[in-house]
């Protein structure tokens, strides 16, 4: 991401509520630039937004006055973004995306084992940010309502496949009852799978599930996505098989 130092750092409002209702998002991070221009670009699309650059700090106000979404840098001092999310998922279940660097595929995995609900590689696009931020926001606000009150038309159902349960509004997915951590964009790829086992998607078709339509992303980051939710099932049963390749086709969902 490319940043200004000439834009004006934005207001912390740490204590204040978001103004006119808007939904507020919490950034921690030590870079102020990256704080800078990601606080500009959400108050651009409507959101609210309170920075941090202390670990510390940022938990303490984050449990007093909870926003409605917090984004954590991995790599900072004195309290890193594991540390501080293993801290408040002790007591909060505030949502949570990581910002991480392209070698730190470890602490993803820690972070998403640890209760992050997704993480965004840096240099990222703002537009995918959103897009993850309005995904995330949308399924916690499912999350909260009974199923009896549920529109029935706007929620989708659960998805049984086989050994697959995939339950997109809660974003819970289960093979053979042990459940399964993904992230947004992983479940995304999943269910655009699972909803038509035997039938190869491409990976154009896989990015057109997962992706705001605004977003540029490579499609062979399918198959990085592909290897890891392959991985995380596999942690759950070593004999799983059931993503399918087909090569220079694609990808099939399997629940033979």
């Amino acid at each position: 991401m490319t940043a200004s130092p000439q834009v004006p750092e934005p207001a912390t409002a740490e204590s204040l509520p978001s103004p006119g209702g808007r939904k507020c998002i919490a950034l921690v991070d030590d870079d102020r630039n990256i704080l800078t221009t990601v606080s500009i670009g959400l108050q651009a699309e409507g959101f609210a937004t309170r920075v941090y650059t202390d670990g510390e700090k940022a938990l303490r106000a984050l449990l007093d006055n909870p926003p409605d979404l917090a984004i954590f840098d991995i790599k900072m001092p004195r309290m890193d973004g594991l540390r501080l999310l293993q801290a408040l998922r002790a007591q909060s279940s505030l949502p949570v995306i990581f910002l991480t660097s392209k070698d730190e595929e470890p602490d993803e995995a820690l972070g998403l084992a640890l209760g992050a609900d997704d993480y965004i590689t840096k240099p990222f696009s703002q537009r995918l940010l959103v897009a993850r931020i309005r995904a995330i926001l949308r399924r916690a606000e499912l999350a909260g309502v009974p199923p009896e009150d549920r529109d029935a038309e706007s929620v989708p159902e659960a998805l049984v496949r086989g050994r697959l349960r995939l339950d997109p509004a809660r974003h819970e997915v289960a093979w053979g009852g042990r459940p399964v951590a993904l992230t947004v964009t992983e479940l995304l790829i999943l269910e655009a799978l699972a909803t038509r086992p035997g039938v190869v998607k491409s990976r154009n078709q896989l990015l057109d599930a997962a992706y705001h339509e605004d977003v540029f992303v490579d499609d062979r980051t399918i198959d990085s996505h592909i290897k890891r939710l392959r991985r995380k099932f596999r942690a759950v049963d070593s004999e799983f098989a059931g993503i399918e390749t087909h090569y220079g086709a694609g990808y099939a969902f399997s629940d033979g």
